[in-house]
């Protein structure tokens, strides 16, 4: 007796529960998926930009991202996590949209003095994409769209501020006793994140594993995308972070405000294979514009991380 009672109020249960999906269910907004956020960074000389897409829907991220890859002004389109990265020239171009092969891409990235104004277009629902998906992502200061959907080619502008790449290497925070480096790194990133200073990008970099090293030999990079006089405010936050909460002595702190990061990676390939004197780490942050915020010995991983920043996979085996 009592299984069978157990079985009706299961029974129940579930007919309960697909009742609630098929006839209660209301969407607001069928089709629009908006983006979690939309952010650019640009060059100093506004010839580059890197548009960072926040994903809230992964499949039709990278569906776009095969479409836009194939656009006249992206140099190079890819995917970390779910943050979908466009390394594409400032300027506009005539899009030739075929169905299924070239359904979607970027028309135009201009910059207009701290404003981006980035134009996408669509078929079908690649111009749903274009328009009511982007429209209304975090970051967007304003927007223009066509309407979109059905057979519709469809166009969409966008307008985010223009933001500086941040680059903030750090090293030996923890002990052999307590701590990791990473952890502390994204933590204090997290609690950081505003508009005016985008957390975009944390990486581990594997390190030589030196004789006194904590453990793995692992230095952390973190990437902010900052608007226009954000940056010292973001550097002083950091900075407080990991004095407060570092259980070392020998912390390093490094940053790199530029949107290319290529010239330390000779230096950081050394660092990766052999031991290095800090001599040569403060001699090769002064020949590449690198500011020393704390300057413990953590500073030679801390410079090897910075060149790795958003290549997660890379990274992280010598």
């Amino acid at each position: 007796m009592g299984i069978r009672i157990l079985k009706v109020i299961l029974d129940k249960k579930k007919a309960l529960f697909q009742f609630d999906i098929t006839e209660d269910m209301h969407l607001i907004d069928p089709y629009n998926i908006r983006y979690k956020g939309i952010y650019a960074v640009a060059d100093r000389k506004n010839e580059l930009v890197e548009i960072m897409e926040h994903s809230s829907c992964y499949g039709g991220s990278a569906w776009a991202l095969y479409h836009y890859s194939k656009s006249p002004l992206v140099i190079k389109g890819r995917a970390v996590g779910d943050m979908m990265r466009y390394l594409v020239r400032v300027g506009s171009s005539n899009l030739a949209l075929q169905s299924s092969t070239a359904a979607a891409g970027i028309e135009s990235v201009i910059v207009n003095g701290d404003e981006i104004e980035i134009t996408y277009s669509g078929l079908g629902g690649g111009g749903v994409g274009a328009t009511t998906c982007r429209a209304n992502a975090d970051g967007v200061i304003r927007n223009n769209i066509s309407e979109s959907g059905g057979g519709k080619r469809a166009s969409g502008t966008i307008v985010v501020p223009r933001r500086e790449r941040v680059l903030v290497g750090m090293d030996n925070t923890d002990s052999k006793e307590v701590g990791a480096t990473w952890t502390l790194a994204h933590n204090i990133a997290a609690s950081l994140d505003s508009q005016e200073h985008k957390y975009i990008s944390h990486t581990l970099v594997q390190l030589f594993p030196v004789p006194d090293k904590t453990q793995n030999c692992v230095g952390t990079v973190l990437e902010f995308a900052c608007v226009k006089g954000s940056k010292e405010d973001l550097l002083e936050k950091i900075k407080d972070g990991l004095l407060k909460y570092s259980v070392s002595s020998e912390t390093g702190m490094v940053v790199l405000n530029d949107f290319d990061a290529s010239g330390l990676m000779e230096y950081s390939k050394i660092c990766r294979t052999k031991m290095i004197t800090k001599e040569l780490t403060l001699k090769t942050a002064a020949q590449n514009g690198v500011e020393i915020w704390i300057d413990g010995k953590g500073i030679i991983g801390a410079l090897a991380a910075i060149p790795w920043f958003s290549r997660n996979d890379d990274s992280v085996y010598l």
